[in-house]
């Protein structure tokens, strides 16, 4: 059995924390740039209390931030947490592609190399 490492448990709460299609999209939409709160809670009906329990489900995860600008408290989009993930994805997505690689050579050498003979056995049979 393998121990849980840190990043283990970052890649967790940063998988469980984009499992919810609402902070998805408010990932999504940091993605353009950062927003704050009010901006962010638009396109949803929902609280802003629910979307500002969202954004710190996200900040948990690591995967936003917050700033203080006078009144203003945007919301940015840490874009290396999002590096991290990909990489984790790219590692295990690049190992697949390679074994599906090797299927497909084996399966290309399996080939009869000669067109096969669209007349069937039986209407050769028949002919005799």
């Amino acid at each position: 059995m393998r121990l849980m490492t840190n990043t283990d448990a970052a890649l967790d709460r940063a998988f469980a924390a984009l499992a919810d299609p609402v902070r998805r999209a408010i990932v999504a939409r940091l993605s353009r740039g950062s927003a704050t709160l009010g901006e962010l809670a638009e396109p949803f009906a929902i609280s802003l209390q629910a979307v500002s329990k969202h954004i710190t489900v996200l900040e948990d995860a690591g995967l936003v931030w917050r700033t203080r600008e006078a009144q203003r408290k945007p919301v940015h989009l840490d874009a290396a947490a999002l590096e991290r993930l990909t990489a984790w994805i790219d590692r295990y997505r690049i190992d697949a592609e390679r074994a599906y690689r090797r299927l497909d050579s084996v399966l290309a050498e399996s080939r009869p190399t000669t067109p096969r003979d669209n007349t069937s056995t039986r209407t050769k049979e028949k002919e005799s």
